[in-house]
């Protein structure tokens, strides 16, 4: 049965840590489509291309590929997808074929003692980082903030990924790509606070860590490295789902922080007659540059072609100085 709505996210430390068998050649995925439904048959084809492309077999979800409204399948068929997955002892991973909309619609009808059971490798952001927290929260299990099967994996993010879920061992540093062009690089870090912290990875999408504050999956960021990315929202937007997150205690609780690349996060058209707004940039530094922890700025984590793969609930050190995050504990068995 799922947790009661009495559970909350500071049972999160109460959980031991599960990590899941390690991925190996020859596997099976199963694809589900929890968020915003997949019904092009070329995207579908390219989703399956991925998988097979890393040497694993596809198995897929009976609601992919439908469409109810404006969502995929009912959440009643979303949830037994997530469920027939975990419960199939040929299946050996669950990938979130996409982000987009609509997973927070199914935390409460989850069930997490079905997962406890069975621990296997998930993987997805954005909009899938809903699921990340709640499953992570009530079950212990790591999962792995990281791209779908629709994400462009560039080398350096298929290397990033096949690392993080099919060896087993401390991932090591991680760090963005390295630059062909020193003077205009295509990622820029930028120290907001210096310094190194270390504490067990959690995080994800802004927007959707905001939207759980007060349910029973509120993330528990206490001694954690917290990490956050969005992708076009406007700074003052930006600003006020920070602005939430430190009112609740959140990120002073936390041991460091990484904000993410935010890809299209710039302030509107400049128009004459409205103020000017904040840079990204500026709002960072007010919203985060008083407080006595670490903070780095500009890690390829979330909406970008580099995508750095973050398993959620292992330990790892934050070197903001040194522009980079070590995981030191092993995020598979």
């Amino acid at each position: 049965m799922a947790l009661t709505p009495q559970m909350t996210s500071q049972a999160s430390n109460a959980q031991p840590l599960i990590r899941p068998p390690r991925l190996r050649p020859g596997d099976t995925v199963g694809l589900i489509s929890p968020s915003t439904p997949v019904t092009d048959p070329d995207l579908l084809q390219k989703a399956a291309r991925t998988i097979e492309h890393f040497g694993w077999k596809v198995k897929w979800g009976r609601g992919v590929g439908r469409k109810s409204g404006y969502f995929g399948s009912p959440i009643e068929e979303r949830v037994e997808d997530l469920h027939t997955m975990f419960r199939d002892p040929s299946v050996n991973a669950v990938f979130a074929i996409r982000g987009g909309y609509g997973s927070s619609q199914i935390l409460d009808r989850i069930d997490y003692g079905l997962i406890r059971r069975n621990p296997k490798v998930f993987v997805g952001y954005s909009d899938i980082t809903a699921m990340h927290l709640a499953i992570h929260q009530q079950t212990g299990l790591v999962t792995f903030h990281s791209p779908v099967p629709l994400s462009p994996f560039t080398d350096y993010s298929r290397k990033s990924f096949l690392r993080a879920i099919s060896v087993s061992g401390p991932i090591g540093r991680q760090g963005n790509p390295p630059e062909s062009d020193q003077l205009r690089p295509t990622h820029t870090l930028r120290t907001i606070l210096p310094g190194k912290a270390t504490g067990r990875l959690v995080g994800g999408n802004l927007t959707l860590i905001s939207t759980l504050m007060g349910t029973p999956y509120e993330i528990d960021s206490r001694g954690a490295i917290l990490f956050l990315e969005d992708v076009g929202e406007e700074p003052y937007r930006i600003d006020r789902m920070l602005t939430q997150l430190r009112l609740a205690g959140k990120l002073e609780a936390a041991a460091g922080i990484i904000f993410g690349e935010c890809v299209d996060c710039g302030p509107s058209d400049y128009k004459p007659f409205v103020s000017a707004g904040f840079s990204l940039g500026e709002v960072l530094d007010a919203t985060l540059g008083n407080l006595r922890i670490p903070v780095l700025f500009g890690l390829t984590i979330g909406h970008t072609s580099d995508q750095m793969t973050l398993p959620m609930g292992v330990s790892a050190q934050l070197d903001a100085d040194g522009g980079s995050i070590e995981i030191t504990e092993s995020a598979v068995s």
